[in-house]
């Protein structure tokens, strides 16, 4: 049985991919490197696992005998933030940018060296655990009566009834949160959430900042919650101030 999460002392990884060689030798090599292991043959089964489990990191193949691999990224980054690691024969520029703007964190192609993925995978992992305990290093909760959040748990509440952000939506908001009362600029925002080559895409935080005041119930001309300063960022000010921006 795998360990929940919280209770690990081991990183889990979840293998979803078809080919029972691949699976084979990346079980060795895992393994071997002291990890547990989960793994699935087919899209639907790998998002069930990931759902139960709660794995550290997912390592995913997009050609899948019942779905797209994307189509699984893309169910994945509706409520999981662990990293993926795509692992794939598919070596086009355009399908390695669609992954990525779907929420992978890194690209491998097959064939790929073994020393090279367990680098990556290396690599993900402190990245997710240095986030993670950075996290627990903070402030991670918010309760003035109507709104509810708390980062640890992912939970938001708008009086009493939960609301279900997607991950680029609570992204968002837990670095305003992470620094309450502090502008974060656009460039930042985009650059933390989206990756270092979107910078210049502010339409893409207006739209997103507009949809989350919406499910936070924060009135866009009050912003109690996510205020704007204009032309510069967004800062997380809770109720107890108020913006004329």
């Amino acid at each position: 049985m795998t360990v929940p999460a919280q209770n690990r002392d081991t990183p889990c990884i979840l293998i979803i991919d078809d080919e029972p060689q691949i699976r084979h030798f990346l079980r060795i090599s895992l393994r071997t490197e002291g990890y547990e292991l989960i793994e699935a043959e087919d899209g639907e089964t790998g998002l069930g696992l990931c759902a139960r489990h709660s794995p550290d990191l997912v390592i995913l193949d997009l050609g899948l005998p019942d779905m797209d691999g994307s189509e699984v990224l893309a169910g994945l980054r509706e409520w999981s933030s662990a990293p993926v690691i795509i692992l794939s024969v598919r070596d086009r520029e355009l399908e390695k940018v669609k992954a990525l703007d779907l929420g992978a964190n890194d690209y491998v192609t097959k064939p790929f060296g073994i020393d090279e993925l367990l680098a990556r995978v290396r690599t993900q992992l402190r990245s997710w655990q240095q986030q993670n305990a950075s996290t627990q290093d903070t402030p991670v909760l918010f309760d003035d009566g109507a709104l509810y959040i708390d980062l640890s748990t992912r939970k938001v509440m708008v009086k009493g009834e939960h609301v279900r952000l997607t991950p680029k939506e609570f992204s968002v908001l837990k670095v305003l949160m992470l620094a309450t009362g502090k502008i974060v600029t656009q460039s930042q925002l985009l650059k933390d959430i989206w990756g270092p080559t979107h910078t210049r895409d502010t339409h893409y935080l207006r739209i997103l900042i507009g949809r989350l005041r919406q499910k936070l119930g924060d009135d866009p001309t009050e912003q109690h919650y996510i205020q704007t300063e204009p032309g510069v960022g967004y800062r997380f000010a809770g109720s107890d101030d108020t913006s004329d921006t």
